[in-house]
């Protein structure tokens, strides 16, 4: 019973997102766009570096500043395979701290390259989104792993966000998680 009522609280969550990024009927992907207004590209974002950004976004100031459409852009270590010329370069993961909802944020100094969530201490491992360490990492699946967003690279570097499907077998449900194979 509880699992269906804390299910059923995400169901209207999931199908505003839906609905923000659906334009005439069908799925668009979309540049990342930071809040400076640059767009993210294979040159103007620095390995083992992280920069927040808003999705989907819709012009509203009010709405955009919604923390459950913040989303970090992480470039990976060159370790990592950050150094890539291509999507696996990145990871994009949503702010929102799968445990109580915090904002969580990724730290690229050299022995902690982590997401840290500093409500309750859950860590994530930047590749995967994984928590290892924390409450968050207590939950079971797939209320362990941050939702994330898929990406393209064009031509000329540009990095786009495809079409998610916010469930938990694929993008994940914000706030709650997805799951991993």
């Amino acid at each position: 019973m509880g699992g269906v009522a804390t299910t059923a609280s995400f169901a209207p969550w999931t199908q505003f997102l839906w609905d923000s990024i659906v334009k005439g009927g069908e799925l668009v992907r979309n540049k990342i766009r930071f809040a400076d207004g640059r767009t993210a590209n294979l040159n103007n974002v620095p390995l083992n570096s992280a920069s927040t950004f808003v999705y989907p976004r819709t012009g509203d100031p009010v709405a955009d500043a919604e923390p459950f459409r913040r989303f970090q852009l992480i470039r990976l270590h060159k370790d990592l395979g950050g150094d890539q010329e291509s999507p696996s370069a990145f990871r994009v993961y949503s702010m929102i701290c799968v445990h109580l909802w915090c904002l969580w944020k990724y730290w690229p100094e050299e022995g902690r390259m982590r997401g840290e969530c500093p409500c309750h201490g859950s860590m994530y491992d930047p590749l995967t989104g994984k928590a290892f360490v924390g409450p968050a990492s207590l939950q079971a699946s797939p209320s362990d792993t941050l939702p994330e967003l898929t990406l393209e690279v064009d031509s000329e570097g540009f990095v786009y966000i495809l079409p998610p499907k916010f469930d938990a077998n694929n993008n994940g449900v914000i706030g709650y998680g997805r799951f991993t194979e």
